[in-house]
């Protein structure tokens, strides 16, 4: 963990400064250790994740990894990524105002006795990918390539073949494909650079 990247986070100057103060005493509360993943504090219990705090152009918030277990009693949370993620909701502010301390307190007490009884999401075990025809025709025509495709984890391949599958125009597509294939041919996921 480096201290000093997640002070640099909270003493940036922005519209949601305050927000994320407050919120941030409200974590450093519990029992959690605070940590910097993906370019933004995150709160773990013997490692693992439970909620990461973080902000965005409209709003700020709490994200909880395994926000599916919470009660939710207030009504506040939000599936993430509606379809892409099962188990993560958010917690939203517009302002720092709409944070009440014994609720946000409350969820994040909440999500810690979570992890404490294991409640862990387990993803669905999917089937073989589905490898788009954009991508497996220039796999069939360069040996090098479809090797080095293949030594990439399923996560990653899956990762590759959802990025070019979720173009919804041809032209889109292909870019996506021209992008892509430099980062297989070195063995990377295409989200290596964020984790």
């Amino acid at each position: 963990m480096s201290k000093a990247k997640i002070e640099a986070f909270y003493n940036r100057e922005g519209t949601f400064k305050e927000g994320l103060d407050r919120l941030r005493g409200l974590a450093l509360q519990t029992e959690l250790q605070e940590d910097l993943k993906w370019g933004t504090p995150v709160y773990t219990l013997k490692g693992k994740n439970v909620f990461g705090i973080t902000s965005f152009k409209s709003h700020f918030g709490i994200w909880f990894f395994n926000g599916c277990f919470l009660k939710d009693p207030q009504g506040v949370l939000e599936n993430a990524q509606e379809g892409k993620t099962k188990a993560m909701r958010h917690y939203t502010f517009s302002s720092s105002d709409e944070i009440i301390p014994e609720i946000v307190l409350a969820y994040m007490t909440e999500a810690i006795e979570n992890q404490k009884k294991g409640l862990i999401h387990k993803l669905d075990k999917k089937k073989k990918t589905e490898i788009p025809a954009e991508l497996h025709q220039v796999l069939e025509k360069d040996s090098r390539l479809k090797e080095a495709f293949k030594q990439l984890t399923p996560y990653k391949q899956r990762e590759y073949c959802e990025y070019i599958e979720s173009a919804k125009q041809l032209k889109t597509k292909q870019s996506r494909l021209a992008k892509i294939l430099p980062m297989i041919r070195e063995g990377l996921g295409i989200n290596d650079r964020y984790r």
